[in-house]
């Protein structure tokens, strides 16, 4: 009777997606509507973007040793007196720091490739934001401030170029293991601020010097079939985050691939005591992660460790290969954070842990504050999930982390280790699920 109890259960998990989906494609976590926006894939079309600005046609050499930058950038501040779209056609076009303006666009074609010069000093160094705080830091390759509309398209390539940076870091961190990312100059691949109604479309970004791609302060993000790596092998491309998004709302990630070494899609948002009273933090709201594959990373989806406020987040439909963790909640101990209505569901594949949430103590400054802030994370939810993992519950609080609502709901795993410890949260659905196959309850 048990073995048909186990059998009918891992049969209703399997399922379930195909009868919750409609659902939760209705309502964020909250129990508000989903705007109709995120349901909207079209592409944008070349010839919808004004004037076409191919690069060869300024000038511009199909060379990789030749470094461009200004001829590239004398390209893009042409479009952006009469608007229109800078082409990056067939070849390879080695450049610094370019920086798009308003009305302008940038389209890879195929076999194109802009790649990134592996000299710092051909990114300036300006006011920017790193890692939860406003700062001048090192410019990206492509840049975009202020500019409204901005699109990327093409299936060429953007590559960062990056080796060069990594073998620096590991340098360093092998002189002093106790270095920050920041000790070692390397660009980002794509940086966008203060940006609303972004899309970046079919590209590939590869090999980035730091984080792949970074939005800042931006409203209604579409990142669409992008294709996102870094190796993690046989030199690791440390701290090259797939897609980080800070302080932002409704956000689309739709029919991505991503794999680096780091987290593949990281919330941040500031950081440090008084994190929250800081006008350049926010909150990230409204984020849909759905139809996509993560090869190797840190974590499929990660909040923190720069983060104060993430609210709403779904992440469906998702396929994970070689995750560290599936979901992470990093409560850092000297930053206010709180952490709600947060989904995962409808996943299949590998990951070393499903659920991890610990301190993250690695850069851990008061200020000197002599209170340590209280973090909460709550409305929890991962169901209809098919895993293989290492750890199931990978999770040690301390009594500044407060824990509540969360719901584990038709979940059929497979772990070394299946401990689990439901009395680190307060309010714990437990529902149909099943682990190294046995029935689990509270």
């Amino acid at each position: 009777m048990k073995n048909l109890l186990t059998a009918l259960i891992a049969a209703i998990i399997i399922l379930q997606p195909a009868f919750s989906q409609e659902k939760s494609e209705d309502l964020w976590p909250d129990g508000t509507p989903i705007s109709p926006w995120f349901h909207d894939y079209s592409k944008v079309k070349l010839e919808d973007l004004g004037k076409q600005y191919l690069l060869t046609d300024f000038g511009v050499k199909n060379d990789s040793s030749l470094l461009q930058t200004q001829q590239i950038q004398a390209v893009i501040d042409q479009a952006a007196k009469t608007g229109g779209v800078v082409i990056v056609p067939k070849g390879t076009f080695l450049s610094g720091a370019l920086f798009f303006k308003p009305n302008t666009h940038l389209h890879v074609a195929e076999g194109a490739v802009l790649k990134g010069s592996d000299d710092i000093a051909h990114y300036p160094l300006i006011p920017s934001r790193m890692e939860g705080q406003n700062l001048d830091y090192y410019a990206a390759l492509v840049n975009a401030y202020g500019v409204d509309g901005f699109t990327i398209s093409g299936t060429g390539t953007i590559n960062g170029n990056g080796l060069k940076f990594w073998e620096a870091f590991w340098q360093r961190r092998k002189e002093d293991p106790n270095c920050t990312n920041l000790e070692v100059s390397r660009p980002r691949l794509l940086f966008v601020w203060k940006s609303n109604d972004v899309q970046v479309q079919d590209v590939k970004l590869i090999n980035a010097g730091f984080w792949s791609s970074h939005y800042y302060q931006c409203n209604n993000i579409k990142l669409l079939d992008l294709t996102i790596t870094s190796p993690h092998e046989p030199v690791k491309a440390p701290s090259t985050d797939a897609i980080d998004l800070d302080v932002v709302s409704n956000v689309l990630i739709k029919g991505c691939y991503l794999a680096v070494n780091d987290d593949a899609i990281a919330l941040k948002g500031g950081k440090g005591p008084w994190a929250d009273e800081d006008p350049n933090n926010g909150e990230n709201t409204n984020i849909i992660i759905e139809d996509s594959e993560f090869g190797f990373c840190h974590s499929a989806l990660t909040n923190g460790s720069e983060s104060i406020h993430n609210k709403n987040v779904i992440m469906r439909n998702i396929k994970v290969q070689d995750a560290v963790r599936l979901l992470w909640l990093k409560m850092r101990p000297d930053t206010p954070q709180h952490y709600e209505y947060i989904t995962v569901e409808n996943i299949k594949g590998q990951a070393r842990s499903f659920l991890y949430v610990k301190p993250w103590t690695q850069f851990f400054d008061l200020k000197g504050k002599e209170e340590v802030p209280l973090s909460y994370s709550d409305h929890i939810t991962m169901k209809n999930i098919d895993l293989d993992c290492d750890i199931f519950f990978d999770v040690a609080i301390t009594e500044h982390d407060r824990l509540s609502d969360f719901t584990f709901e038709n979940l059929n795993i497979r772990a070394t280790k299946a401990d689990f410890e439901p009395s680190f949260v307060n309010g714990f659905e437990v529902k149909n699920v099943i682990v190294n196959g046995k029935l689990i309850d509270k």
